[in-house]
């Protein structure tokens, strides 16, 4: 399932840390795109012969893992990926939408004509990718849009900001796309936002992207009957402990 790129030895410090860093990347990426579902087993031993590197580059990345909340690693139990926890999504969403919304005044205000153009063109890809019902294409280009967003309101760090925040958001959000008229619903919410910026109405360029974002938390019953084993009801964790 992984690949290292350009080898995985350990033999040194230095390449050590570089194969810590590409099975963290590879790893992450695969549990927030839902490849590894929530609960399943992480195997140690089996990632480190896939790469010819020992275990302790492998671990490392599944501790950084843990401490983004991704992983489970419960003594005498084993390494899980982390269920989605449903009492932590609400302020995700609430931070998420503070921090977006500040983000589009900021391209309301600052946003050159170029970067409005790169913006249409990123909508098109999303509806192209909704039309299609590519999910993977869909969240690329959902991505670059609020990406975009950020930087057209000279606001780059919000958007690091925002990724931090929404770790576990993506996740749940990835579950919500394959529902029926939601990818559509979200174009139409990208385009609100858009004509708000190309209007240079900043109350209705932030009341569309808090819309936008607290859309998020639509589809919520629906996932956990159909996906009941995916989410953690309870965020308190005190009985998980690094093996």
């Amino acid at each position: 399932m992984l690949t290292l790129i350009g080898g995985g030895r350990d033999r040194t410090g230095g390449r050590g840390q570089t194969a810590a860093a590409a099975i963290h990347a590879l790893l992450r990426e695969e549990i927030l795109s839902l490849r590894r579902k929530p609960g399943e087993p992480i195997a140690e031993k089996d990632i480190a012969a896939a790469h010819g590197v020992s275990r302790t580059p492998v671990r490392e990345a599944l501790l950084r893992l843990a401490d983004e909340g991704l992983v489970d690693i419960i003594a005498k139990s084993g390494t899980h990926v982390s269920r989605i926890p449903l009492a932590d999504l609400p302020e995700a969403i609430t931070i998420r939408r503070v921090l977006e919304q500040l983000a589009v005044r900021g391209a309301v205000a600052s946003a050159t004509g170029s970067q409005i153009i790169e913006l249409r063109a990123i909508l098109v890809r999303t509806a192209e990718a909704a039309e299609a019902g590519d999910t993977e294409a869909f969240h690329r280009a959902d991505e670059a849009f609020h990406e975009a967003v950020a930087t057209a309101g000279r606001h780059p760090g919000v958007w690091a900001l925002v990724r931090h925040v929404k770790l576990q958001v993506d996740r749940f959000r990835r579950l919500t796309l394959p529902l029926e008229g939601r990818m559509a619903r979200v174009v139409a919410e990208h385009e609100a936002v858009l004509a708000a910026i190309e209007a240079r109405d900043a109350e209705a360029a932030a009341a569309a992207m808090g819309a936008h974002v607290d859309g998020l938390s639509l589809g919520l019953d629906d996932l956990k009957r159909f996906n009941p084993g995916f989410f953690l009801e309870d965020s308190a964790r005190s009985d998980l402990k690094r093996a």
